[in-house]
Formats: structure tokens, C-alpha cells, sequence
């Protein structure tokens, strides 16, 4: 592969490719971040109400676990889909291994402390995972295309 053709491949660090396009997997987890911010408060202040202060800590926790979560994977297949589909495959597997025993490593790791509630957090872990893909998953097939993929703009085929 000569130069000129690896720098073309290449991308910056802010996720544009040379053609001027965004990586859609960082679009997509942001997206899911950004709808989930009305969800959270509520959510903050309901387990606040019912587990006290330690489970408005845990749900807090439990949404920046999930939020984090969303953007490792989305790191990881950009750059995954960048280096070859070897390297996606791998990523995406591996990647989904690791990130489950981190999530259980920072649970296990923080629930000796005193303010830890178990149920909030795995409510806010569960349900924000599942329901954010679902909403995601429903999104983009409305509109047939990532968030990132913005159909509309000159140079792009509509159908």
C-alpha cells in the first residue's frame, strides 16, 4: 500500500474522514446520549425518592457506566472499521467482552461503599442499555440511515 493510499484511510482524532464525513458510530452513541438527558434527571430524582441519596448516587452512576459504555463501543468500531474488518470483527466481540467485565468490575469495585444501592443501579443499567438501542433501533429505521448519514446534503444519492 503506497502512502498516498494509507492517508487516505487514515482519519483525525475529531472522527472526519477525508471525504469530509463524520464516523456514524460516534454520531449514533452521541445521539443516544443526547436523547437520553430527559430520561436521567427524572430518573435521578425517582430513585432519590424511593432509595434515598444512595440510590440518586447509583442511577447517576449507573447512566455515566452506560453513556461510557455507548462510547467505548462506538470508539472501538470507528476505529475497527477504519483498520480492516479483521480488526471490526475483533473489536466488536473482544470489545463487547471487556466492556461487560468493566461495567461489573466498577460495580463490584464501588458496591462496598456506603452510599451503593444494587437495585437502582441495575434498573438504570438495564433499562437505559435496552431502551436506548430500542429508541436508536427505531430512529434509524425510520429514517433509513445512521444520524450521521445526512442524505439530504448536495452529492448525495436520494432515492
Amino acid at each position: 500500500m503506497t502512502t498516498a493510499m494509507s492517508d487516505e484511510r487514515a482519519e483525525s482524532d475529531d472522527g472526519v474522514q477525508p471525504g469530509g464525513d463524520h464516523a456514524p458510530e460516534r454520531d449514533i452513541a452521541f445521539d443516544m446520549a443526547r436523547r437520553s438527558l430527559w430520561v436521567f434527571p427524572a430518573w435521578v430524582v425517582v430513585s432519590g425518592f424511593i432509595w434515598g441519596m444512595g440510590g440518586a448516587l447509583s442511577s447517576a452512576l449507573g447512566y455515566v457506566l452506560v453513556v461510557g459504555n455507548l462510547a467505548a463501543a462506538a470508539a472501538l468500531m470507528a476505529w475497527g472499521a477504519r483498520t480492516s474488518p479483521v480488526a471490526l470483527m475483533g473489536v466488536t466481540l473482544g470489545g463487547f467482552i471487556v466492556r461487560l467485565a468493566v461495567l461489573a468490575g466498577v460495580v463490584l469495585a464501588v458496591s462496598p461503599l456506603g452510599f451503593f444501592e444494587p437495585v437502582p443501579i441495575a434498573i438504570t443499567i438495564l433499562a437505559s442499555h435496552l431502551g436506548l438501542l430500542v429508541w436508536e433501533i427505531r430512529y434509524v429505521s425510520l429514517r433509513l440511515a445512521a444520524p450521521g448519514l445526512d442524505l439530504s446534503r448536495p452529492g448525495k444519492e436520494q432515492k
